[in-house]
């Protein structure tokens, strides 16, 4: 009996989850990773949009609520997540019930794209259980960050599908924030990202200003998300190859010494010899530690990221901030680190 009959006969194969009060182990991951590209649908206007929390739990009725008349306003119809409103200690329900959404949400016919309404904590806990052919055989955008990166890092590393760092439900939706995402799934743009140019009434860009790193132009497959996430996956079958990949992270509340840890576990993994280019998007209350001697960020970058002599920069508007970019992850891009440019060379959807 192979691995895959035994696990089924178990009742735990890859698509057969079970919401029971019983302990599930994991299932042997015998899903290898892959190599071609899956893109998802193009949205229109009527669609239905599935909204999910397969992560940190939510606090407030208003959270579904806001997230609801976001998607009714840019034309979307809503279906909600079964288990939306569970709670299992900070975590948005049990783990087969997160799960459970997810899958249904894969499964659903009616369902055009997924939007997770918050991250938090928590998704890894799903990447054993999912059933990567059912993603695979029904590709949908996925759009979230922060705890999100798990999901978008193990779908892309199983399958291929390109799912989108960016906006949660609970997010806030300024005007930019829906122009991305008119111009990304609805009209299928290829986006180029830059940081707001500094106002009028001012001689220098004195907010949302990038530093290069080491100047040039480096093209790649762009690849990244939450930094603590990401070096969490390391060893694991969930993080993809960052051969010649460009790497984008970000982060919020961690202190310098957790930082500089997880920029060596990139280091120690090879993640970081690999890559062609870099990008640290926002580090949202990260700065140093109220101690003699804490490291800061620019020292971590010098230190991490300067001796690779790769094309690098820091600043992009990635992370916890209202104003984010909404990044496709998994297709080609041309990075300019003198300029904080990131141009998009292949559509992200079909």
């Amino acid at each position: 009996m192979d691995k895959r009959t035994f696990l089924k006969s178990l009742g735990l194969g890859l698509g057969a989850f079970t919401l029971s009060d019983t302990t599930v182990q994991a299932a042997i991951d015998i899903v290898p990773q892959v190599k071609s590209l899956l893109r998802a649908k193009t949205l229109k206007e009527g669609d239905t949009i599935g909204i999910i929390t397969p992560a940190g739990a939510l606090s407030e009725e208003e959270t579904i609520t806001m997230t609801k008349e976001v998607l009714t306003y840019l034309g979307f119809k809503v279906k909600e997540g079964k288990y939306i409103r569970a709670r299992y200690g900070n975590l948005a329900g049990k783990d087969q019930e997160r799960l459970a959404d997810l899958h249904s949400m894969f499964a659903d016919k009616e369902v055009d794209g997924i939007l997770c309404i918050r991250g938090g904590n928590g998704a890894s806990r799903l990447l054993p259980y999912i059933d990567y052919n059912l993603i695979r055989n029904n590709p949908k955008v996925l759009l979230g960050y922060s705890d999100i990166t798990a999901l978008i890092l193990a779908f892309y590393a199983k399958t291929g599908l390109v799912s989108f760092h960016g906006v949660v439900g609970s997010s806030t939706w300024s005007n930019y924030v829906v122009k991305l995402f008119k111009e990304q799934f609805i009209e299928n743009k290829l986006a180029t990202f830059t940081n707001p140019v500094k106002a009028e009434n001012q001689i220098i860009q004195y907010k949302d200003r990038i530093q290069t790193i080491t100047p040039g132009i480096v093209e790649g497959t762009i690849l990244g998300g939450n930094l603590t996430l990401l070096t969490g996956l390391c060893g694991s079958p969930y993080l993809p190859d960052f051969k010649d990949a460009i790497l984008f992270i970000e982060e919020i509340g961690e202190k310098s010494d957790r930082m500089d840890r997880m920029f060596c576990q990139l280091m120690n993994a090879g993640i970081l010899a690999q890559i062609k280019g870099f990008i640290f998007g926002k580090c949202t209350d990260c700065g140093p530690e109220q101690a003699y001697g804490a490291f800061t960020l620019d020292q971590m970058l010098n230190d991490y990221i300067k001796p690779l002599g790769i094309p690098a920069y820091s600043g992009a508007m990635i992370g916890h901030i209202s104003d984010q970019f909404l990044i496709p992850v998994g297709v080609r891009v041309r990075m300019d680190a003198s300029l904080g440019k990131i141009e998009y060379l292949e559509k992200s959807l079909i």
